[in-house]
């Protein structure tokens, strides 16, 4: 008999965790710590805040930004929370606000609700559909893309 060959990554977000959870883990001293900052879309319309960072527990980087979408958009609390993979996002250069120029104030409403649960690799194609972005043809690949990029959405803040 011959041992059973290891598992395919199941994709079941096992490996994404909220940064608050990881007591060893922090934002690196170069990057800004960007809980808490305004999320704007391409029109310029605050939509949201970010509330927490998904880290990739594997890679050590931060995949996606769990954004807090504001009241006033009329949505119930439990549609209310979206995660962004982190480089379809930019920092503004002259405030703390996050920018999202594949969303608006209005587009955003119908982002697929992200509901603290697992991850699953079903949520992130969503995500990736809603955006417009490909789809990755291979699994260990998933997230070699653009999309989550996270040093592009770092370098974009001017330094002071």
């Amino acid at each position: 008999m011959q041992p059973a060959p290891d598992p395919i990554p199941s994709g079941q977000g096992l490996h994404l965790r909220r940064l608050h959870d990881l007591t060893e883990f922090e934002v690196a001293d170069d990057n800004p710590d960007v809980r808490g900052w305004a999320v704007r879309g391409a029109d310029g319309r605050r939509f949201g805040q970010v509330f927490e960072l998904i880290v990739d527990v594997d890679a050590l980087k931060v995949r996606y930004l769990d954004i807090e979408l504001d009241e006033a958009l009329g949505l119930s609390e439990r549609d209310r929370h979206i995660l962004l993979p982190i480089g379809v996002a930019a920092l503004d250069e002259d405030a703390d606000n996050v920018f999202v120029p594949s969303l608006t104030y209005e587009s955003v409403t119908h982002y697929p609700p992200y509901a603290e649960i697992q991850i699953s690799r079903e949520y992130e194609q969503a995500m990736l559909r809603a955006l417009n972005l490909p789809l990755p043809a291979a699994e260990p690949d998933f997230y070699n893309q653009p999309g989550y990029d996270g040093s592009t959405f770092y370098q974009r803040r001017r330094l002071h």
